[in-house]
């Protein structure tokens, strides 16, 4: 191994850190077939997370929280409340924010899952964003139905006020940006959590691809490994920001789309 060429490793890791990503272990349940992939395993970990988080902190809910833990979490739930629904539905804003908390605490707890090296985030996955999105959909648009009626809620997708022979093309233009909400959602989320997942491992490999090289002789390329090594410290860091932000993101989206879908335009 002695004069191996970095480089040389690099070229021969990086395919297997895309099949790292790629790949998907079933878990088979006997010989019928059947069975989850690893994101739906993470998937059912962080809902037990969850579950167990808030059942956990309801039972020690005090006026004053003494554990640094339930104040944290507290924290997060009071921000969901007040600066999420409050802040952005307004009137009605307490019957939305069980989903509107349940969602921001599956997000983040996905993306740091995600950051503990050799676990996998369940948000890296686009079918598990796809099903996220598509939750936030079905709610928004039933909480429309609801506070509209059916045909109400239809007529309500172009905004009032508008020239009688505008209305048919402003509603479809309305009507075409109101389905791709389910897109672009699922997609946001998964373009972050993937990009940045793929950058750490990036970063992690040229590290450990440069140590290697040195402790074999090259020992003019060490002082890289430990540069490499700087940028992976530095973007762990700033994908610990990017995990709170994309939860924070979603969690204030789903909640835009319940205040439009339910007030008068």
């Amino acid at each position: 191994m002695e004069g191996t060429n970095p480089i040389e490793m690099l070229n021969e890791a990086v395919p297997e850190l895309q099949a790292s990503f790629d790949s998907a272990f079933l878990i088979e349940f006997g010989n019928s077939g059947f069975g989850i992939t690893q994101y739906m395993a993470y998937a059912i970990l962080v809902f037990i997370i969850v579950l167990l988080v808030v059942l956990g902190v309801g039972r020690k809910l005090t006026l004053v929280p003494s554990s640094k833990f339930t104040n944290m979490v507290e924290y997060g739930y009071q921000m969901v409340r007040n600066s999420i629904g409050e802040g952005t539905i307004g009137h009605g804003y307490k019957k939305h924010i069980p989903l509107l908390a349940t969602l921001f605490f599956f997000i983040l707890i996905s993306n740091f899952i995600g950051l503990i090296p050799g676990a996998k985030a369940a948000t890296g996955s686009l079918q598990i964003n796809w099903a996220l999105s598509i939750v936030a959909f079905v709610y928004f648009n039933y909480w429309g139905v609801k506070a509209h009626g059916g045909w109400g809620y239809i007529k309500s997708i172009a905004p009032s006020g508008l020239p009688a022979v505008m209305v048919p093309i402003i509603w479809v233009f309305e009507f075409v940006s109101l389905v791709i909400r389910v897109l672009t959602l699922a997609v946001r989320l998964y373009g972050n959590m993937f990009a940045g997942h793929m950058a750490l491992g990036v970063f992690a490999l040229f590290a450990t691809s440069f140590l290697t090289a040195s402790i074999n002789g090259a020992g003019a390329i060490g002082g890289l490994s430990i540069l490499w090594l700087l940028f992976e410290i530095f973007m762990y860091a700033l994908e610990t920001l990017v995990a709170f932000l994309q939860a924070y993101v979603f969690t204030i989206l789903t909640a835009v789309y319940i205040s439009l879908a339910t007030s008068s335009h």
